[in-house]
């Protein structure tokens, strides 16, 4: 039998591989929450497909997706990944990724990870939605504006409220599957077994 999924996901076995594997699994790690970062902030403009098909490509050039690595990108590292046909070749999305890093690793340093700084905004616990079909499911909300307007304070590119609120969605701060799809009962189950305090999380300063 056939399982129900959300919407969007149907278009592609990647991407019915990433919705039934990933989409709204809560992610209390660093390294995740950066890869995400790192990926929705290329996808601004394009399709999420075409991340996808990207992706093993960015964790190649983004060394694993590793924050203290890319903080260290220089211009010849820069100029470098504009000649990589496997990832997006915009400069501005390419130096803003290697300047999110940097302001990701302040902020893991100041707060003791980064997760413990994004996830914060909803006290540790994942917001669980209810929605019956994809039009309900709106592309901002005001606690995106609000995480999206702190981010841009400390100088992040490339994360405006659509995209912050992507990132919650994928790295399940929200669950936005829709009721009817069959991860949505699992997603909500997820959000109630972990938690950023009880998480293995991945702290690296820049200065160390």
């Amino acid at each position: 039998m056939e399982k129900t999924r959300c919407g969007w996901a149907v278009g592609s076995d990647l991407e019915i591989r990433y919705h039934d594997e990933e989409w709204g699994v809560p992610r209390y790690d660093d390294l995740g929450q950066f890869e995400f970062l790192t990926l929705e902030s290329a996808q601004a403009g394009l399709s999420w497909r075409t991340i996808l098909k990207k992706r093993e490509g960015y964790r190649r050039c983004f060394a694993g997706f590793n924050p203290e690595r890319v903080a260290c990108f220089t211009e010849s590292d820069i100029d470098r990944l504009l000649a990589d046909t496997s990832i997006v070749r915009n400069r501005k999305k390419i130096e803003s990724a290697v300047a999110n890093a940097r302001l990701f690793l302040d902020i893991a340093s100041r707060n003791g990870s980064f997760c413990k700084w994004f996830w914060g905004f909803v006290d540790g616990k994942p917001v669980q939605n209810a929605w019956k079909s994809m039009r309900d499911v709106p592309p901002t909300t005001p606690l995106s504006d609000t995480i999206a307007g702190e981010m841009k304070k400390l100088g992040f590119k490339f994360m405006g409220s659509t995209i912050v609120y992507a990132h919650m969605q994928a790295t399940g701060m929200v669950n936005d599957h829709l009721t009817s799809c069959f991860r949505y009962e699992d997603v909500r189950a997820l959000s109630q077994g972990g938690s950023v305090q009880n998480s293995t999380l991945f702290v690296s300063p820049l200065n160390e």
